[in-house]
């Protein structure tokens, strides 16, 4: 068997060189992290779960037409991708006053935004992400002016998409976390959608308790977030109402893909 050549590996992602030229294999890992991996466990199945909840969204986003760097699901961890130039800057939606933006302004957690707001935070574990603006960007040339409106009007899109689908199975989408990657073909590029969604980037609510559905649950020691996650994609409907004990592997329902093929 041939060794797959590793290309990056991140906090709960490894990337390997994939089948076909321009193509690559996304790996999601059980590892769970916070505070710039300062925190760090291990949750079995977790990456299970983010590769078949991701997979979910980034198909639904890609029949309405927002281009993503999702090609299929290989098997139960892994994806296959469009090989991408990652824009070194987090787009951030909020739609509900939590976490970093509650405690900078002073906010009520919970509180309901005027409206969706867009921040942008610059992608550097040593520096800690920081927080950047449209002027920090162009600055630097992370990105030109072009790319951030069109990454700004992806970012939008995706919310409004993403806010009915959550709404649709009882969570309410508080906020979340997407990265653009610039993709070449010839001399003609287009920013897309690239990285992952699911509740390691999105902060998810559920509507009537408000309990969090999401990795805040481990940043702020609450537990549970491994049962969490499977009741998101229970909702989702990706995951048997059978649900395992805790601490063994999910069962999930089968895709569309053929048997006897990768899934």
């Amino acid at each position: 068997m041939n060794r797959r050549r590793r290309i990056y590996e991140g906090k709960a992602k490894i990337l390997y060189e994939g089948p076909e030229p321009g193509t690559l294999i996304q790996h999601f890992k059980d590892d769970a992290t916070a505070f710039n991996a300062e925190k760090h466990e291990l949750f079995e199945g977790k990456g299970v779960l983010n590769n078949r909840i991701s997979e979910l969204i980034f198909g639904k986003l890609g029949e309405i037409g927002v281009p993503t760097h999702f090609i299929r699901r290989l098997n139960m961890r892994e994806q296959l991708i469009r090989e991408v130039e990652i824009v070194p800057i987090e787009v951030v939606v909020r739609n509900i006053a939590a976490g970093s933006l509650a405690k900078r302004l002073g906010l009520e957690e919970g509180s309901a935004l005027p409206r969706s707001i867009i921040e942008f935070y610059y992608k550097d574990d040593k520096l800690g992400d920081p927080m950047v603006s449209e002027e920090h960007i162009t600055a630097f040339a992370w990105a030109a002016p072009q790319e951030i409106d069109e990454m700004m009007q992806l970012a939008l899109r995706i919310n409004d998409f993403l806010v009915g689908l959550f709404l649709g199975i009882g969570i309410r989408l508080v906020d979340f976390k997407v990265e653009f990657g610039r993709q070449w073909e010839n001399d003609m590029m287009r920013i897309i959608l690239a990285d992952e969604i699911s509740p390691d980037c999105c902060r998810l609510w559920d509507v009537k308790t408000n309990d969090k559905l999401d990795k805040d649950r481990f940043r702020q020691d609450l537990g549970g977030m491994l049962e969490a996650y499977q009741e998101v994609a229970r909702r989702l409907g990706i995951l048997n109402e059978n649900r395992p004990a805790v601490g063994s592997t999910p069962v999930l329902v089968s895709s569309n893909t053929p048997e006897g093929k990768p899934h």
